[in-house]
């Protein structure tokens, strides 16, 4: 079987204020992401910012320190995979989706916003207790051998 991934790196602000719910006593948090990719306009040839607007839930901790440091304008760092979801709404009958980024790294960016001195949780991880890979080069390639 061969490999595959699906990994997703956004950097954003916070649409709305995060919504957490608790399930089992396990936090759930959703929030809505804004990113911006510019594109030049191929008429008038000037630069335009086009919005992107992401969902992502985190669980667990990581809900947690959502709930308690984040809230709307907030600029982030996340780093985690696709889910799609699927329903058949009720009305119509007709099947709908949803795809949403299932958060596992967290990086606050930008600052405090409440202006508080406090440096807990800046980074964060659902993984916490896994240790970083090592900067050794322990594969033993060369920079000139890399394929790009």
């Amino acid at each position: 079987m061969s490999k595959s991934v699906n990994k997703v790196i956004l950097v954003g602000n916070l649409t709305r204020d995060p919504e957490t719910s608790y399930r089992q006593e396990l936090a759930i948090a959703k929030l809505g992401i804004a990113t911006n990719e510019r594109r030049k306009d191929q008429s008038t040839g000037e630069w335009k910012d086009m919005p992107e607007f992401h969902n992502v839930t985190f669980f667990g901790k990581l809900g947690e320190i959502v709930e308690k440091y984040l809230k709307k304008g907030s600029k982030i760092y996340v780093e985690g995979s696709l889910r799609t979801s699927s329903w058949d709404d009720k009305e119509t009958g007709v099947k709908k989706y949803r795809t949403e980024v299932i958060g596992n790294e967290l990086l606050m960016l930008g600052g405090n916003p409440q202006g508080q001195q406090s440096n807990d949780f800046e980074s964060q991880s659902s993984d916490s207790d896994t240790p970083f890979p090592n900067d050794d080069n322990e594969s033993g390639l060369t920079d000139e051998e890399i394929p790009f």
